[in-house]
């Protein structure tokens, strides 16, 4: 049976990603939600859909909140692309055989940007902003010692200077385990909500009805209307496979399958190194297939450090995003 359920996992993963499919990059809102926060997954080529054994695993697959087994905290730090800041926390809540509950929090800032016209090229002396942000609230359980399920449902809100929009979305996922210490299967779809467009005194124009005519009044209030637009949903599939080397020594490997509404299909492999449950050494690859990607090789490091009482944790991620440079990411973790 259980070679018959890794070889149906295996088969999804390859159906998953055809050999070329049309590009839909630039007609969603909201991609901030696709930056992936935690920085272990990241340096494993964010292959998300199996993990389980952090609080931030439940962004890639909510199903990870119900095999969450500690009252725990984790946040992340990511100088991202252009100088724009990336931050993310969340903690999770066990509440025994009710399940668990969970909460998140996604911020992004641009910084201050000066503000400039067709008439003054070197700026108007004021300045602006970008903001992106995504308030989460989850519950998942175990159904079964295999079966976990989970869902997430968020409010989010993209800001540029005084005009915004609002969306809700929600994540729904599942993690099937053959045993705890073999063949992990996981499965997730992320951002499915509704539609956004922006609005906002930015938007609001004065305008002359004829130009042609005069007389009439040429100054009257208006308002831009702008289109509305879906969020980036994203569907996940994807395996895991915990090998123990020695009591010392294990290797966990990771494979995903992604397909993008806003993207053609990639896939995403990692492994991590885990040596005395305290240090682990990561490396993967992401956006495999993807067409124009400018991703690829991810690295990382943790430490680890436990007692009776609680645990700490610390993750560093590097990943490559080709002409667009390289990205640093830090994650730190408590349990209690």
């Amino acid at each position: 049976m259980a070679k018959k359920i890794a070889f149906l996992a295996f088969t999804l993963v390859l159906a998953a990603t055809p050999l070329c499919a049309q590009s839909k990059t630039g007609t969603t809102i909201g991609d901030f939600l696709l930056i992936e926060p935690s920085a272990r997954i990241a340096g494993m080529g964010n292959a998300g859909a199996t993990m389980y054994s952090e609080i931030q695993a439940a962004y890639y697959n909510p199903a990870a909140i119900g095999l969450l087994s500690s009252t725990g905290v984790q946040f992340s730090y990511i100088p991202w692309l252009a100088g724009i800041s990336y931050n993310f926390a969340a903690a999770a809540l066990p509440l025994g055989s009710f399940g668990n509950v969970y909460a998140g929090v996604t911020s992004l800032n641009s910084g201050e940007i000066d503000v400039r016209t067709v008439e003054q090229e070197q700026g108007t002396g004021e300045r602006y902003t970008v903001s992106d942000i995504a308030i989460a609230i989850g519950y998942g359980r175990q159904v079964s010692d295999r079966f976990s399920v989970g869902v997430q449902a968020f409010y989010l809100q993209e800001t540029i200077w005084h005009s915004s929009l609002n969306a809700f979305a929600l994540s729904v996922g599942t993690i099937y385990r053959i045993s705890p210490d073999g063949l992990h299967i996981g499965a997730s779809i992320s951002n499915f909500g509704t539609r956004g467009s922006f609005n906002g005194r930015d938007l609001r124009i004065k305008y002359d009805q004829n130009p042609n005519v005069y007389g009439d009044n040429g100054v009257l209030p208006g308002e831009l209307v702008t289109g509305d637009f879906p969020l980036p949903v994203l569907f996940r599939v994807g395996f895991g496979m915990p090998v123990s080397i020695s009591e010392q020594n294990r290797l966990n490997f990771a494979v995903d399958a992604l397909h993008r509404s806003d993207n053609t299909e990639s896939m995403n492999f990692g492994v991590e190194w885990e040596f005395l449950h305290t240090l682990m050494l990561r490396g993967g690859y992401q956006d495999l297939f993807q067409k124009d990607s400018e991703t690829g090789l991810t690295l990382g490091v943790g430490i680890h450090y436990a007692t009776d009482a609680f645990q700490l944790s610390f993750d560093y991620g590097w990943v490559d995003h080709g002409r667009l440079e390289k990205v640093n990411m830090l994650t730190l973790g408590a349990s209690f």
